[in-house]
Protein backbone atom coordinates (compact mmCIF):
# COMPACT_ATOMS: atom_id res chain seq x y z
CA UNK A 1 0.00 0.00 0.00
CA UNK A 2 0.90 3.88 -0.87
CA UNK A 3 2.00 5.50 1.88
CA UNK A 4 3.63 8.50 1.21
CA UNK A 5 3.66 11.21 -1.55
CA UNK A 6 6.50 12.94 -2.94
CA UNK A 7 7.39 16.24 -4.07
CA UNK A 8 10.46 18.08 -5.86
CA UNK A 9 10.56 21.41 -5.15
CA UNK A 10 13.17 23.43 -7.30
CA UNK A 11 13.81 26.78 -5.72
CA UNK A 12 16.11 29.51 -6.83
CA UNK A 13 19.12 28.49 -4.76
CA UNK A 14 18.57 24.87 -4.14
CA UNK A 15 16.32 21.62 -5.24
CA UNK A 16 15.07 19.65 -2.70
CA UNK A 17 13.00 16.03 -2.71
CA UNK A 18 10.72 15.61 0.60
CA UNK A 19 8.57 13.36 1.07
CA UNK A 20 5.09 13.26 3.20
CA UNK A 21 2.70 10.97 4.83
CA UNK A 22 -0.99 10.94 5.32
CA UNK A 23 -1.24 14.06 7.89
CA UNK A 24 1.27 16.17 5.98
CA UNK A 25 4.23 14.98 7.77
CA UNK A 26 7.70 15.29 6.75
CA UNK A 27 9.39 11.46 6.32
CA UNK A 28 12.26 11.95 4.72
CA UNK A 29 13.96 14.80 2.93
CA UNK A 30 17.47 15.71 0.96
CA UNK A 31 18.77 18.98 -0.79
CA UNK A 32 21.88 20.07 -2.93
CA UNK A 33 22.59 23.74 -3.75
CA UNK A 34 23.20 24.62 -7.71
CA UNK A 35 25.67 27.82 -8.89
CA UNK A 36 24.19 30.98 -9.03
CA UNK A 37 25.99 32.43 -12.46
CA UNK A 38 26.01 36.53 -12.35
CA UNK A 39 27.79 37.15 -15.94
CA UNK A 40 27.15 41.21 -15.46
CA UNK A 41 25.74 43.34 -13.41
CA UNK A 42 21.71 42.52 -13.45
CA UNK A 43 22.05 39.33 -15.23
CA UNK A 44 21.17 35.87 -13.09
CA UNK A 45 21.52 32.72 -14.96
CA UNK A 46 21.51 28.68 -13.62
CA UNK A 47 22.87 26.06 -15.62
CA UNK A 48 19.85 23.82 -16.10
CA UNK A 49 21.69 20.71 -16.93
CA UNK A 50 23.05 21.12 -13.31
CA UNK A 51 19.48 21.77 -12.23
CA UNK A 52 18.33 18.54 -13.82
CA UNK A 53 21.05 16.32 -12.07
CA UNK A 54 20.81 17.95 -8.74
CA UNK A 55 17.01 17.47 -8.66
CA UNK A 56 17.47 13.29 -10.03
CA UNK A 57 19.89 13.33 -7.51
CA UNK A 58 17.84 14.54 -4.47
CA UNK A 59 14.84 12.23 -5.58
CA UNK A 60 17.16 9.26 -5.48
CA UNK A 61 18.62 9.91 -2.36
CA UNK A 62 15.88 10.68 0.03
CA UNK A 63 13.86 7.73 -0.99
CA UNK A 64 16.62 5.55 -0.43
CA UNK A 65 17.98 7.39 2.60
CA UNK A 66 14.01 6.42 3.90
CA UNK A 67 14.85 3.05 3.36
CA UNK A 68 11.33 3.03 0.86
CA UNK A 69 10.78 2.15 -2.59
CA UNK A 70 8.43 3.26 -5.65
CA UNK A 71 5.07 1.11 -4.11
CA UNK A 72 5.64 3.02 -1.20
CA UNK A 73 4.45 6.41 -3.33
CA UNK A 74 0.79 6.65 -4.39
CA UNK A 75 2.48 9.75 -6.70
CA UNK A 76 4.64 12.79 -7.04
CA UNK A 77 4.52 16.00 -7.14
CA UNK A 78 6.23 18.81 -8.59
CA UNK A 79 7.30 23.13 -7.82
CA UNK A 80 9.69 25.52 -9.21
CA UNK A 81 11.12 28.72 -9.26
CA UNK A 82 8.56 30.26 -11.63
CA UNK A 83 9.12 32.74 -14.27
CA UNK A 84 12.76 31.81 -14.73
CA UNK A 85 13.08 30.41 -18.58
CA UNK A 86 14.80 27.81 -20.40
CA UNK A 87 15.18 27.07 -24.05
CA UNK A 88 16.58 23.46 -25.10
CA UNK A 89 16.76 21.64 -27.88
CA UNK A 90 13.94 18.77 -28.05
CA UNK A 91 15.94 16.04 -29.73
CA UNK A 92 19.23 16.59 -28.26
CA UNK A 93 17.93 17.47 -25.08
CA UNK A 94 20.67 20.48 -24.53
CA UNK A 95 19.72 24.03 -23.36
CA UNK A 96 20.52 26.41 -26.20
CA UNK A 97 21.67 28.83 -23.23
CA UNK A 98 21.90 28.83 -19.48
CA UNK A 99 18.12 29.33 -17.90
CA UNK A 100 17.70 33.20 -17.28
CA UNK A 101 16.12 33.45 -14.03
CA UNK A 102 13.36 35.31 -12.68
CA UNK A 103 15.68 38.24 -11.21
CA UNK A 104 17.74 38.68 -14.34
CA UNK A 105 17.00 42.73 -15.44
CA UNK A 106 18.72 42.22 -19.12
CA UNK A 107 15.05 42.49 -20.68
CA UNK A 108 14.04 46.12 -19.14
CA UNK A 109 14.45 47.41 -22.63
CA UNK A 110 11.82 44.78 -23.92
CA UNK A 111 9.36 45.92 -21.18
CA UNK A 112 9.85 49.36 -21.59
CA UNK A 113 9.32 49.13 -25.63
CA UNK A 114 6.20 47.35 -24.71
CA UNK A 115 4.80 50.06 -22.09
CA UNK A 116 6.00 52.61 -24.74
CA UNK A 117 3.66 51.31 -27.76
CA UNK A 118 0.96 50.68 -26.00
CA UNK A 119 1.09 47.04 -24.96
CA UNK A 120 1.73 47.06 -21.69
CA UNK A 121 -2.46 47.82 -20.77
CA UNK A 122 -3.17 44.51 -23.25
CA UNK A 123 -0.87 42.40 -21.32
CA UNK A 124 -2.58 43.66 -18.04
CA UNK A 125 -6.19 42.94 -19.39
CA UNK A 126 -5.01 39.51 -20.83
CA UNK A 127 -2.65 38.05 -18.92
CA UNK A 128 -2.91 40.16 -15.28
CA UNK A 129 0.54 41.26 -15.05
CA UNK A 130 2.87 44.70 -15.81
CA UNK A 131 5.46 44.17 -18.91
CA UNK A 132 8.51 43.44 -16.39
CA UNK A 133 11.81 41.87 -16.47
CA UNK A 134 10.44 39.46 -14.46
CA UNK A 135 8.02 37.34 -16.34
CA UNK A 136 9.15 34.48 -18.59
CA UNK A 137 8.56 36.36 -22.18
CA UNK A 138 10.79 38.61 -22.63
CA UNK A 139 13.82 36.18 -21.52
CA UNK A 140 12.57 33.65 -24.29
CA UNK A 141 12.35 36.72 -26.81
CA UNK A 142 16.44 37.60 -25.52
CA UNK A 143 17.31 34.05 -26.12
CA UNK A 144 15.47 34.16 -29.70
CA UNK A 145 17.16 37.58 -30.76
CA UNK A 146 20.60 36.53 -28.99
CA UNK A 147 21.74 32.83 -29.22
CA UNK A 148 22.87 31.85 -32.75
CA UNK A 149 20.09 29.23 -34.17
CA UNK A 150 17.64 29.39 -31.62
CA UNK A 151 14.98 31.13 -33.92
CA UNK A 152 15.47 29.09 -37.02
CA UNK A 153 15.37 26.06 -34.27
CA UNK A 154 12.42 27.54 -32.77
CA UNK A 155 10.60 27.60 -36.33
CA UNK A 156 11.47 24.39 -37.27
CA UNK A 157 9.86 23.20 -34.36
CA UNK A 158 13.19 21.99 -32.30
CA UNK A 159 13.71 24.51 -29.85
CA UNK A 160 11.40 24.72 -27.02
CA UNK A 161 10.71 26.76 -23.99
CA UNK A 162 9.53 26.00 -20.62
CA UNK A 163 9.60 27.18 -17.17
CA UNK A 164 12.02 24.95 -14.93
CA UNK A 165 9.06 22.70 -14.19
CA UNK A 166 8.41 22.20 -17.87
CA UNK A 167 11.84 21.31 -18.09
CA UNK A 168 12.89 19.09 -15.10
CA UNK A 169 9.26 17.28 -15.94
CA UNK A 170 10.39 16.74 -19.55
CA UNK A 171 13.78 14.92 -18.23
CA UNK A 172 11.55 13.12 -15.82
CA UNK A 173 9.71 11.64 -18.35
CA UNK A 174 11.98 10.26 -20.58
CA UNK A 175 13.49 13.35 -21.75
CA UNK A 176 14.43 12.46 -25.57
CA UNK A 177 12.90 9.47 -25.30
CA UNK A 178 9.56 10.39 -25.00
CA UNK A 179 9.54 13.30 -22.30
CA UNK A 180 6.13 14.96 -21.87
CA UNK A 181 6.25 18.89 -22.79
CA UNK A 182 3.80 20.21 -20.03
CA UNK A 183 3.30 22.84 -17.59
CA UNK A 184 0.65 23.61 -15.51
CA UNK A 185 -2.38 27.24 -14.90
CA UNK A 186 0.01 28.10 -12.14
CA UNK A 187 3.11 28.36 -14.26
CA UNK A 188 1.60 29.68 -17.25
CA UNK A 189 0.45 32.41 -15.64
CA UNK A 190 3.64 34.12 -15.09
CA UNK A 191 4.77 34.30 -18.73
CA UNK A 192 2.94 37.34 -19.73
CA UNK A 193 1.69 34.65 -22.34
CA UNK A 194 -1.60 33.17 -21.22
CA UNK A 195 -4.92 34.18 -21.11
CA UNK A 196 -6.49 34.37 -17.46
CA UNK A 197 -10.06 33.88 -18.52
CA UNK A 198 -9.35 31.00 -21.50
CA UNK A 199 -6.63 29.42 -19.68
CA UNK A 200 -4.89 29.22 -23.06
CA UNK A 201 -1.52 30.71 -25.16
CA UNK A 202 -3.02 34.02 -26.61
CA UNK A 203 -1.92 34.52 -30.14
CA UNK A 204 -1.84 38.57 -29.57
CA UNK A 205 0.15 37.98 -26.77
CA UNK A 206 2.56 35.62 -28.68
CA UNK A 207 2.62 38.49 -31.88
CA UNK A 208 3.92 41.40 -29.03
CA UNK A 209 7.34 39.04 -28.32
CA UNK A 210 7.75 36.88 -31.75
CA UNK A 211 7.39 33.74 -29.97
CA UNK A 212 6.30 30.62 -31.95
CA UNK A 213 3.37 28.77 -30.55
CA UNK A 214 4.96 25.70 -31.52
CA UNK A 215 7.67 26.63 -28.84
CA UNK A 216 5.72 26.32 -25.86
CA UNK A 217 4.09 23.42 -23.38
CA UNK A 218 1.06 22.24 -23.37
CA UNK A 219 -1.30 24.09 -19.68
CA UNK A 220 -2.85 21.37 -17.40
CA UNK A 221 -4.44 21.71 -14.10
CA UNK A 222 -2.26 22.27 -11.18
CA UNK A 223 -3.80 18.93 -9.74
CA UNK A 224 -4.32 16.29 -12.89
CA UNK A 225 -6.07 12.96 -12.33
CA UNK A 226 -4.53 12.32 -15.55
CA UNK A 227 -1.28 13.04 -14.83
CA UNK A 228 1.50 14.19 -16.76
CA UNK A 229 3.55 10.94 -16.86
CA UNK A 230 5.62 8.50 -15.16
CA UNK A 231 8.75 8.91 -13.56
CA UNK A 232 11.65 7.23 -15.90
CA UNK A 233 13.93 8.45 -13.20
CA UNK A 234 15.86 4.89 -11.81
CA UNK A 235 14.85 4.68 -8.25
CA UNK A 236 11.71 5.89 -8.70
CA UNK A 237 10.60 4.64 -11.79
CA UNK A 238 7.14 4.27 -12.00
CA UNK A 239 5.71 6.37 -10.10
CA UNK A 240 3.23 8.76 -11.36
CA UNK A 241 3.63 12.38 -11.46
CA UNK A 242 0.32 13.92 -11.24
CA UNK A 243 0.63 17.78 -9.57
CA UNK A 244 2.71 20.99 -10.75
CA UNK A 245 2.56 24.17 -9.48
CA UNK A 246 5.00 27.30 -9.16
CA UNK A 247 6.39 28.21 -5.57
CA UNK A 248 4.46 30.49 -4.36
CA UNK A 249 0.96 29.28 -5.53
CA UNK A 250 2.35 25.82 -3.91
CA UNK A 251 3.06 27.42 -0.74
CA UNK A 252 -0.72 28.96 -0.53
CA UNK A 253 -2.00 25.51 -0.99
CA UNK A 254 0.35 24.20 1.98
CA UNK A 255 -0.51 27.06 3.84
CA UNK A 256 -4.53 25.61 3.01
CA UNK A 257 -5.63 28.94 1.92
CA UNK A 258 -8.18 27.49 0.16
CA UNK A 259 -10.98 29.85 1.26
CA UNK A 260 -11.58 33.75 -0.34
CA UNK A 261 -9.78 36.50 2.14
CA UNK A 262 -6.93 33.54 3.03
CA UNK A 263 -3.27 34.88 2.85
CA UNK A 264 -0.07 33.72 3.18
CA UNK A 265 3.69 35.01 2.93
CA UNK A 266 6.35 33.28 1.84
CA UNK A 267 10.11 34.15 2.65
CA UNK A 268 12.78 32.58 0.74
CA UNK A 269 15.16 34.54 -1.78
CA UNK A 270 12.55 37.14 -2.13
CA UNK A 271 9.21 37.41 -0.84
CA UNK A 272 5.84 36.67 -2.35
CA UNK A 273 2.27 37.02 -0.49
CA UNK A 274 -1.01 35.70 -2.12
CA UNK A 275 -4.54 36.49 -1.51
CA UNK A 276 -6.84 33.80 -2.47
CA UNK A 277 -10.05 36.04 -4.35
CA UNK A 278 -11.69 32.50 -5.09
CA UNK A 279 -13.37 31.79 -8.83
CA UNK A 280 -13.18 35.70 -9.06
CA UNK A 281 -10.61 37.98 -11.25
CA UNK A 282 -9.65 40.80 -9.37
CA UNK A 283 -7.88 43.40 -11.14
CA UNK A 284 -5.46 45.36 -9.23
CA UNK A 285 -5.32 48.89 -9.29
CA UNK A 286 -2.19 49.29 -6.67
CA UNK A 287 0.81 46.77 -8.35
CA UNK A 288 -0.07 43.52 -7.35
CA UNK A 289 -0.63 40.70 -9.80
CA UNK A 290 -3.43 38.92 -11.00
CA UNK A 291 -2.67 35.65 -10.81
CA UNK A 292 -4.03 31.78 -11.03
CA UNK A 293 -3.46 30.38 -7.70
CA UNK A 294 -4.36 26.72 -8.38
CA UNK A 295 -6.95 24.53 -10.84
CA UNK A 296 -7.69 20.66 -8.91
CA UNK A 297 -8.51 18.73 -12.25
CA UNK A 298 -11.45 20.11 -13.69
CA UNK A 299 -12.85 22.26 -11.43
CA UNK A 300 -12.88 25.99 -12.14
CA UNK A 301 -9.78 27.66 -11.82
CA UNK A 302 -9.02 29.93 -8.13
CA UNK A 303 -7.40 33.16 -8.77
CA UNK A 304 -5.28 35.42 -6.61
CA UNK A 305 -3.42 38.84 -6.00
CA UNK A 306 0.05 38.10 -5.67
CA UNK A 307 2.94 40.94 -4.48
CA UNK A 308 6.34 39.39 -5.77
CA UNK A 309 9.47 40.91 -3.81
CA UNK A 310 12.47 40.35 -5.04
CA UNK A 311 15.19 40.85 -2.70
CA UNK A 312 14.05 39.60 0.52
CA UNK A 313 16.46 36.07 1.80
CA UNK A 314 18.89 37.05 -0.82
CA UNK A 315 19.17 40.28 1.41
CA UNK A 316 21.13 37.87 3.99
CA UNK A 317 23.09 36.23 1.32
CA UNK A 318 24.26 39.40 0.69
CA UNK A 319 25.42 39.83 3.77
CA UNK A 320 27.29 37.08 3.96
CA UNK A 321 28.76 36.38 0.26
CA UNK A 322 29.24 39.94 -0.33
CA UNK A 323 30.38 42.05 2.55
CA UNK A 324 31.06 39.09 4.66
CA UNK A 325 29.74 40.40 7.83
CA UNK A 326 27.94 37.08 8.75
CA UNK A 327 29.64 33.64 7.90
CA UNK A 328 26.24 31.85 7.38
CA UNK A 329 22.56 33.02 7.42
CA UNK A 330 21.59 31.78 10.77
CA UNK A 331 24.36 34.48 12.47
CA UNK A 332 21.98 37.32 11.07
CA UNK A 333 19.79 37.07 13.91
CA UNK A 334 22.47 37.20 16.92
CA UNK A 335 23.93 39.97 14.89
CA UNK A 336 20.83 41.78 14.61
CA UNK A 337 20.08 41.25 18.47
CA UNK A 338 23.40 43.52 18.99
CA UNK A 339 21.17 46.56 18.99
CA UNK A 340 17.73 47.45 19.86
CA UNK A 341 17.04 49.53 17.27
CA UNK A 342 18.20 50.47 13.36
CA UNK A 343 19.91 53.56 14.90
CA UNK A 344 18.12 55.77 12.23
CA UNK A 345 19.39 53.70 8.71
CA UNK A 346 17.45 51.84 6.33
CA UNK A 347 18.55 49.31 3.69
CA UNK A 348 16.67 49.14 0.75
CA UNK A 349 18.03 45.97 -1.14
CA UNK A 350 16.28 47.05 -5.04
CA UNK A 351 19.08 45.10 -6.42
CA UNK A 352 17.14 43.78 -9.49
CA UNK A 353 15.07 47.26 -9.27
CA UNK A 354 12.05 47.20 -7.05
CA UNK A 355 8.60 44.75 -7.75
CA UNK A 356 5.44 44.96 -6.26
CA UNK A 357 3.63 47.58 -5.13
CA UNK A 358 6.54 49.78 -7.45
CA UNK A 359 7.77 48.16 -10.11
CA UNK A 360 10.45 50.13 -10.94
CA UNK A 361 13.49 49.17 -12.80
CA UNK A 362 15.43 52.33 -12.45
CA UNK A 363 15.56 51.39 -8.78
CA UNK A 364 18.85 50.23 -7.09
CA UNK A 365 19.81 48.93 -3.13
CA UNK A 366 20.40 52.09 -1.06
CA UNK A 367 21.36 52.69 2.37
CA UNK A 368 20.48 55.83 3.93
CA UNK A 369 20.30 57.20 6.90
CA UNK A 370 24.15 56.21 7.90
CA UNK A 371 26.43 58.40 10.66
CA UNK A 372 29.58 57.31 12.44
CA UNK A 373 27.01 55.62 15.15
CA UNK A 374 26.47 52.87 12.88
CA UNK A 375 27.84 49.31 13.39
CA UNK A 376 27.57 45.99 11.29
CA UNK A 377 24.77 45.54 13.63
CA UNK A 378 22.67 48.20 12.90
CA UNK A 379 22.69 47.05 9.15
CA UNK A 380 21.89 43.54 10.34
CA UNK A 381 18.87 44.85 11.61
CA UNK A 382 18.14 46.86 8.92
CA UNK A 383 18.44 44.03 6.79
CA UNK A 384 15.69 42.43 8.63
CA UNK A 385 13.20 44.98 8.66
CA UNK A 386 13.68 45.42 4.71
CA UNK A 387 12.26 42.42 4.32
CA UNK A 388 9.24 42.97 6.58
CA UNK A 389 9.15 47.03 5.41
CA UNK A 390 8.34 45.68 1.72
CA UNK A 391 6.12 42.93 3.05
CA UNK A 392 4.10 45.89 4.71
CA UNK A 393 4.23 47.27 1.08
CA UNK A 394 2.25 44.72 -0.48
CA UNK A 395 -0.38 44.14 2.30
CA UNK A 396 -1.46 48.00 1.82
CA UNK A 397 -1.83 47.45 -1.12
CA UNK A 398 -3.96 44.19 -0.91
CA UNK A 399 -6.16 45.95 1.43
CA UNK A 400 -6.78 49.13 -1.04
CA UNK A 401 -7.56 46.36 -3.84
CA UNK A 402 -9.57 43.66 -2.18
CA UNK A 403 -11.10 45.46 1.20
CA UNK A 404 -9.71 42.63 3.28
CA UNK A 405 -7.83 43.79 6.49
CA UNK A 406 -5.80 40.56 7.39
CA UNK A 407 -6.45 39.30 11.03
CA UNK A 408 -3.30 37.42 11.06
CA UNK A 409 -0.54 36.49 8.67
CA UNK A 410 0.40 33.10 7.67
CA UNK A 411 4.01 32.68 7.10
CA UNK A 412 6.67 30.32 5.82
CA UNK A 413 10.08 29.33 4.27
CA UNK A 414 13.62 29.68 5.19
CA UNK A 415 13.37 33.14 6.83
CA UNK A 416 10.61 32.11 9.67
CA UNK A 417 13.13 30.39 11.38
CA UNK A 418 14.50 34.08 12.53
CA UNK A 419 12.57 34.79 15.49
CA UNK A 420 13.77 38.39 15.48
CA UNK A 421 12.77 38.89 11.70
CA UNK A 422 8.83 37.45 12.48
CA UNK A 423 8.77 39.78 15.79
CA UNK A 424 9.85 42.40 13.56
CA UNK A 425 7.30 41.61 11.40
CA UNK A 426 4.24 42.09 13.71
CA UNK A 427 5.41 45.01 14.97
CA UNK A 428 5.43 46.62 11.83
CA UNK A 429 2.22 45.09 10.73
CA UNK A 430 0.14 45.80 13.81
CA UNK A 431 -1.18 41.86 13.08
CA UNK A 432 -0.16 38.56 14.98
CA UNK A 433 2.33 36.18 12.95
CA UNK A 434 1.42 32.35 12.70
CA UNK A 435 3.92 29.76 11.42
CA UNK A 436 2.66 26.38 10.77
CA UNK A 437 4.16 23.08 12.18
CA UNK A 438 5.47 22.18 8.60
CA UNK A 439 7.64 25.46 7.55
CA UNK A 440 8.15 23.82 4.18
CA UNK A 441 4.59 24.70 2.67
CA UNK A 442 5.68 24.65 -0.81
CA UNK A 443 7.04 21.18 -0.96
CA UNK A 444 4.20 20.07 0.97
CA UNK A 445 1.36 22.08 -1.30
CA UNK A 446 2.90 20.25 -4.58
CA UNK A 447 2.73 17.04 -2.65
CA UNK A 448 -0.97 17.76 -2.00
CA UNK A 449 -1.97 19.26 -5.91
CA UNK A 450 -0.51 15.13 -6.64
CA UNK A 451 -2.07 13.21 -3.67
CA UNK A 452 -5.15 15.35 -4.31
CA UNK A 453 -5.40 13.85 -7.93
CA UNK A 454 -5.14 10.20 -6.97
CA UNK A 455 -7.43 10.21 -4.42
CA UNK A 456 -4.78 9.89 -1.49
CA UNK A 457 -6.59 12.88 0.49
CA UNK A 458 -10.23 12.99 -0.50
CA UNK A 459 -10.83 16.60 -0.33
CA UNK A 460 -9.03 20.17 0.91
CA UNK A 461 -11.43 19.81 3.93
CA UNK A 462 -8.77 16.11 5.14
CA UNK A 463 -5.86 18.95 4.61
CA UNK A 464 -7.56 21.45 6.37
CA UNK A 465 -6.66 19.34 9.57
CA UNK A 466 -3.31 18.61 8.88
CA UNK A 467 -2.30 22.48 9.56
CA UNK A 468 -1.08 23.07 13.17
CA UNK A 469 0.72 26.25 14.29
CA UNK A 470 4.26 25.70 15.69
CA UNK A 471 4.46 29.70 16.97
CA UNK A 472 2.60 33.34 17.04
CA UNK A 473 3.96 36.33 17.46
CA UNK A 474 2.30 39.35 18.31
CA UNK A 475 2.97 42.64 17.96
CA UNK A 476 4.49 44.64 20.72
CA UNK A 477 5.29 48.10 19.06
CA UNK A 478 2.92 50.93 19.69
CA UNK A 479 1.14 52.75 17.60
CA UNK A 480 3.48 55.63 17.44
CA UNK A 481 6.11 53.65 16.64
CA UNK A 482 4.77 51.66 13.78
CA UNK A 483 4.00 54.82 11.88
CA UNK A 484 7.48 56.38 12.07
CA UNK A 485 9.47 53.57 11.21
CA UNK A 486 7.19 52.94 8.28
CA UNK A 487 7.39 57.11 7.20
CA UNK A 488 11.28 56.37 7.33
CA UNK A 489 10.96 53.39 4.90
CA UNK A 490 8.76 55.29 2.37
CA UNK A 491 11.26 58.09 2.65
CA UNK A 492 14.66 55.83 1.88
CA UNK A 493 12.55 54.53 -0.86
CA UNK A 494 12.39 57.61 -2.75
CA UNK A 495 16.43 57.56 -2.60
CA UNK A 496 16.50 54.30 -4.43
CA UNK A 497 14.84 55.76 -7.54
CA UNK A 498 16.11 57.00 -10.91
CA UNK A 499 18.94 55.60 -10.51
CA UNK A 500 19.36 53.75 -13.48
CA UNK A 501 18.51 55.08 -16.74
CA UNK A 502 15.94 53.10 -18.62
CA UNK A 503 15.06 53.34 -22.29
Amino acid sequence: MADFVGAIDQGTTSTRFMIFDHDGNERGKHQLEHSQILPQAGWVEHNPVEIWERSSAVLQTAINAAGLSTSDFAALGITNQRETAVVWNRKTGRPYYNAIVWQDTRTDRIASALEREGKGEVIRAKAGLPPATYFSAGKVQWILENVDGVRAAAEAGDAVFGNTDSWLIWNLTGGTRGGVHVTDVTNASRTMLMNLQTLDWDDELLSFFDIPRSMLPEIRPSSDPAGYGEISVPGAAGIALTGDLGDQQAATVGQVCFAPGEAKNTYGTGNFMLLNTGEELVRSENGLLTTVCYQFGQDKPVYALEGSIAVTGSAVQWLRDQLGIISGASEVEALARQVTDNGGMYFVPAFSGLFAPYWRSDARGAIVGLSRFNTNAHLARATLESICYQSRDVIEAMAQDSGVTLEVLKVDGGVTANNLCMQMQADILGVPVSRPVVAETTALGAAYAAGLAVGFWKDTDELRENWNESQRWSPEWTDEQRAGGYAGWKKAIERTLDWVDVD
